[in-house]
């Protein structure tokens, strides 16, 4: 099975909901790729922030099961594809596995879009959040689809 990981910086808020949207979405579509996130300034074990967990609820997912992981260099060399959050998350994949397929989620989409750091924010910013990684999704959906065969 073919695997793809979402990497922001703390993995509290960016990188599990672009995990738990993805996993939505490879459901709902019949794409058939094993899903995770990381950070890259991750600590191991904390949960979601409140209001990534709260913004989920209102994609009717949930998102409070989930613990942090850091962005290690094993992880990284066992996905099949790294999609980063910002260009700097990037850069500090690159850094650390210079031999990852990994792209910023808003390249890998056609874009120049980084997503923003909802972190400290409200739930109107974590919603606007997960609102721009969805759209992104969206716009990967036949490269996933490529992927997951």
């Amino acid at each position: 099975m073919s695997s793809v990981i979402f990497i922001c910086t703390g993995n509290t808020c960016r990188s599990p909901m672009a995990a738990a949207l993805a996993v939505e979405m490879f459901k709902r579509e019949g794409i058939n790729i094993s899903v995770s996130s990381a950070g890259v300034s991750a600590y191991s074990g904390s949960s979601a922030s409140r209001n990534a967990i709260l913004a989920m609820e209102q994609e009717k997912i949930c998102l409070t099961n989930h613990k942090s992981q850091a962005a290690q260099l094993e992880i990284l060399q066992n996905t099949a594809l790294v999609l980063t959050m910002t260009r700097a998350h990037l850069a500090h994949v690159k850094t650390a596995c210079p031999a990852a397929n990994a792209f910023t989620l808003g390249e890998y989409a056609d874009t120049l879009m980084d997503i923003s750091d909802p972190f400290g924010g409200n739930l109107e910013e974590y919603c606007t959040c997960a609102s721009q990684i969805k759209n992104l999704l969206s716009l990967c959906l036949e490269k996933f689809k490529t992927l997951g065969v």
